[in-house]
């Protein structure tokens, strides 16, 4: 699944709406002390009453919020994987008995239990329900309307949320006039921050690819590796920031750790235009050759395929693997790059690393900014300095 892919199924999920049709829930609770089931249920979606549709249909939406390789990862299912989830969950979603639905969630509920013992009782929601897309764009002269002709696309939702002790409040009764202490025994589930889950099967365009499943992690750049690897039976899988890491090492040992700020904004200029040029297409990766040539066209010199498959080797002992592009650009139309100096802090955009050069004078190290407009400081403008030297008005 690409994000726009993600961003279409997430928008669906809000009331009333037609494109999305949830059919069953299923709720099972888990205490934290013996690590079992304490109790659950399930139910058509349409008999909740609306105030609790709303709060789930806001829970799901937060589960898959997030980038993707950040928060959200798409995993491939392991082959000949022991009692495989994907088998459970497909059969899951062609059963059209509710008990044997039930059964097949169960299982899955089974392996997470076999994993750890949650520090907090927790629930996991379980949802199916139908995605259906429209064949077509809306267009405003045509008689069929665009809902005429729809994809449909059965799927599974998984969310897996906290619960938090109840509150210990004091209250003012106006009748008797008096405090009183409140107190609620009844945990309460924390819907606004799922601390995992995943959708079954992805999308991509219009079709259903039951071979990867869409996993979503409680934090940024924290994917559960043990929850990926034994309950889902997903191959692991590497964050953005991993990705990142991997590639700046690269650099560092194909460049001798050098680099001058012209070539690195070099690099980051013609990595964006991968990403532009494929932006309808799945996100560009780069292998070493697409490493080496990136150097190239940068200005480096004294690049070759032998020195970057080796540096592939070396940091990753894979000359094979591939780097997702969009994992190591910072984001290009913002100032995302840092600059951290001990007198100042800096924050520029890639391709303004340019203006931006380290220079030697007179023993000592400056960064030095090329502007086009005077530098105006709490609201006063900077008089121009020879470098080096005094006021060029001396």
């Amino acid at each position: 699944m690409n994000k726009k892919d993600i961003a279409q199924i997430r928008k669906q999920f809000k009331l009333n709406n037609d494109l999305l049709k949830i059919s069953d829930i299923f709720n099972v609770y888990i205490m934290k002390e013996s690590s079992e089931i304490y109790h659950y249920e399930s139910q058509p979606f349409e008999m909740l009453d609306q105030d609790q549709q709303e709060l789930f249909m806001d829970n799901f939406k937060k589960l898959l919020g997030g980038q993707l390789d950040e928060k959200l990862f798409e995993l491939k299912f392991q082959r000949d994987a022991e009692n495989s989830s994907q088998l459970i969950l497909h059969q899951g979603l062609l059963n059209s008995d509710a008990e044997g639905w039930m059964d097949q969630m169960l299982q899955i509920v089974g392996k997470m239990l076999g994993i750890r013992q949650y520090e907090k009782d927790i629930v996991v929601t379980f949802i199916r329900g139908e995605y259906l897309k429209p064949m077509k764009r809306r267009n405003a002269e045509a008689e069929e309307s665009e809902r005429d002709a729809v994809y449909s696309h059965p799927f599974i939702l998984c969310s897996i949320n906290n619960t938090q002790e109840p509150k210990k409040e004091l209250l003012f009764d106006y009748v008797e006039k008096e405090f009183k202490y409140h107190f609620t025994v009844d945990p309460i589930i924390n819907l606004k921050a799922p601390i995992s889950g995943f959708l079954f099967p992805c999308f991509t365009d219009h079709a259903a690819d039951v071979n990867h499943v869409l996993y979503s992690a409680g934090k940024v750049h924290e994917p559960d590796y043990q929850f990926i690897v034994d309950v889902l039976n997903g191959e692991e899988t590497m964050t953005a920031q991993d990705d990142k890491i991997v590639f700046e090492e690269i650099i560092k040992d194909v460049t001798g750790d050098q680099l001058s700020t012209a070539t690195l904004s070099n690099v980051y200029e013609e990595i964006n235009r991968m990403i532009v040029e494929n932006e309808e297409d799945e996100p560009p990766k780069m292998d070493s050759k697409d490493v080496e040539r990136v150097l190239k066209v940068s200005g480096l010199e004294d690049i070759n395929s032998e020195k970057v498959q080796s540096a592939y080797q070396k940091i990753i002992d894979d000359d094979k693997y591939e780097i997702k592009a969009t994992s190591v650009l910072p984001k290009f139309n913002s100032k995302s790059i840092k600059i951290s100096t001990k007198a100042a802090n800096i924050s520029i955009c890639p391709q303004d690393l340019r203006y931006v050069k380290q220079v030697h004078f007179d023993g000592k190290r400056y960064l030095m900014i090329e502007v086009e407009e005077d530098t105006v400081i709490e609201g006063f403008t900077m008089i121009p300095e020879t470098f080096g030297g005094g006021s060029d008005k001396e």
